[in-house]
């Protein structure tokens, strides 16, 4: 029995999200990565597989670097092997990139110690139609400066109730944020944000509020007020999914709270 685990990504638009979703003792009855991945498995594998992902995006999401482990029982096939013969079963908007072999112990999930999310929004009069379904298109420059010193109220362990969608079940809402900056990328901006873990649409209501800020002349002492509040009605729109991607997962920093 080998533990084999795979650097994926994905094209999120016709997706339910990562994680497979079951109903009615049937499996996959949403279009899911998690799922679609366990059904190649099972066709290469000959029987069922159960696949851990480093964590879940939500429906609509992209990844350029998913991490995730499954247990394999034939050992005949070279780690790897898995890249090419997994590609083979599986359709065009989800690729394997990379397989390898890893200690039984390990799980994507549990091993992880930060996930890297990039949201890329267009600031320009209108994206290539090529890249719609990857940018949140704004029509206008908003000021980087302004948005790094509130980005810059993101940083340490935090209470990150404030920005967590209603019916989170996470049993803590504290986060432990490495990064969070605004950089310029041609037409478009980019917001990077690392942290140990996020709760469930986290990203996109940090970034849908940063930009609602700046536009209606706030500053870093307001978000901080924000933050601190905890609670969701002082935050701002949540931005769509179209624009996010979990960008990195690390398995080599310090392990905190899940």
């Amino acid at each position: 029995m080998r533990n084999i685990l795979l650097a994926l990504s994905y094209d999120g638009t016709d997706f339910s999200g990562w994680q497979r979703q079951d109903a009615n003792g049937k499996k996959n009855v949403m279009r899911t990565v998690q799922g679609e991945i366990e059904t190649a498995l099972e066709k290469l594998l000959k029987g069922p597989v159960t696949l851990f992902g480093s964590g879940r995006t939500d429906s609509g999401v992209h990844a350029a670097a998913q991490a995730a482990n499954f247990l394999s029982p034939i050992d005949s096939i070279p780690p790897e092997k898995y890249v090419q013969a997994l590609n083979s079963f599986l359709p065009h908007d989800i690729r394997i990139n990379a397989s390898k072999e890893v200690a039984p112990d390990f799980n994507a999930r549990f091993n992880a110690t930060s996930r890297t999310y990039r949201y890329f929004i267009h600031c320009g009069e209108s994206p290539l139609a090529s890249e719609m379904r990857y940018v949140w298109s704004i029509h206008r420059f908003p000021n980087i400066s302004v948005l790094n010193d509130m980005a810059s109220c993101l940083k340490g362990e935090l209470d990150c109730a404030t920005f967590a969608a209603s019916g989170d079940q996470s049993l803590s809402t504290f986060r432990f944020i490495e990064n969070a900056v605004f950089f310029p990328d041609g037409e478009k901006i980019v917001f990077e944000i690392t942290a140990n873990a996020f709760l469930w649409k986290m990203v996109r209501s940090i970034t849908g509020s940063l930009i609602f800020f700046e536009k209606s002349g706030r500053d870093a002492s307001h978000f901080a007020k924000v933050l601190a509040s905890k609670n969701r009605s002082e935050a701002g729109p949540t931005a769509p999914s179209t624009g996010l991607f979990l960008w990195n997962v690390s398995f080599d920093g310090i392990r905190r709270h899940a």
